[in-house]
């Protein structure tokens, strides 16, 4: 798959699907620990309905650059909008987990034109000392330069207790594979972490947007808890909100078919 050039620092790696035809654009914004391929499960309602489909991974993230940071998220924003305009797209509908979802709300307050509609899932728009220690912890995991102990020392913090119990098999596999993960990928991590850290305050600029806006928080999110997608949902005029049931933070792993239904219908809902 191509990768783009923003400029001679910044290279976003990218992969399209669907109908490359299509004037209905969906792109999926990843969260922070993830890539293009996280989205495999949401991703194939919108191919069968015809949609051009794009994904990409945000700089610092795993295939693509990872210029020295902190970066904030209007730079993510800038990017993103720029990969778009290079594929020829001039209205795209944003789905977007935890950072990513925080990149799709920033993108609906800077770039209106733009954007037809954002699926926020389990992200904020501020902190609290809770959240902000998670994040010191993942950077000490990053220093122990493991992938596996990173990843494990993750789990408890983004996954919830059902789905850690079922699924004990798939995440060791996932463990093992970010710890095959490239040089640099911690790294990259760690910058990210400092962008979200520094850079989410976003709650006074909400009343900005004015696109249609889905909020969806797994109920059992421990990381990013419901209260921060009502503090969302309450300052977007006419969002509407969706509680996801014994989920945790990772809600496009723990719960693939109810967001494909929630964020299917609400986006068909714009394009009729």
């Amino acid at each position: 798959m191509p990768d783009f050039h923003y400029n001679d620092k910044v290279r976003l790696y990218y992969e399209e699907y669907g109908d490359p035809a299509s004037d209905r654009v969906i792109a999926f914004l990843n969260g922070v620990m993830a890539s293009v391929s996280s989205w495999a499960l949401l991703r194939p309602v919108f191919e069968r309905a015809g949609f051009r489909v794009i994904c990409h991974d945000f700089k610092g993230q795993l295939k693509s650059s990872k210029p020295e940071g902190p970066y904030t998220f209007a730079e993510h924003c800038a990017e993103a909008k720029a990969l778009f305009e290079h594929l020829g797209v001039t209205k795209v509908h944003l789905v977007g987990t935890s950072y990513g979802g925080e990149v799709a709300m920033k993108m609906a307050i800077l770039y209106p034109e733009l954007v037809a509609s954002i699926s926020v899932i389990d992200s904020v728009s501020e902190l609290d000392p809770v959240c902000e220690g998670f994040v010191v912890g993942w950077k000490t995991l990053c220093d122990t330069k493991d992938g596996e102990t990173f990843f494990w020392g993750m789990v408890p913090s983004i996954y919830g207790p059902a789905f850690i119990e079922k699924n004990r098999e798939m995440l060791g596999k996932r463990a093992r594979a970010i710890k095959g993960n490239p040089d640099g990928y911690l790294e990259g991590q760690k910058t990210l972490y400092d962008t979200f850290a520094k850079d989410v305050y976003m709650t006074e600029e909400l009343g900005r947007i004015r696109c249609p806006a889905l909020i969806l928080c797994g109920e059992c999110d421990i990381l990013k808890p419901p209260r921060f997608s009502r503090i969302i949902a309450d300052h977007i005029t006419d969002a509407e909100y969706v509680t996801l049931p014994d989920s945790g933070h990772v809600a496009i792993f723990e719960k693939p078919k109810e967001l494909e239904s929630a964020i299917f219908g609400f986006v068909m809902k714009q394009c009729i």
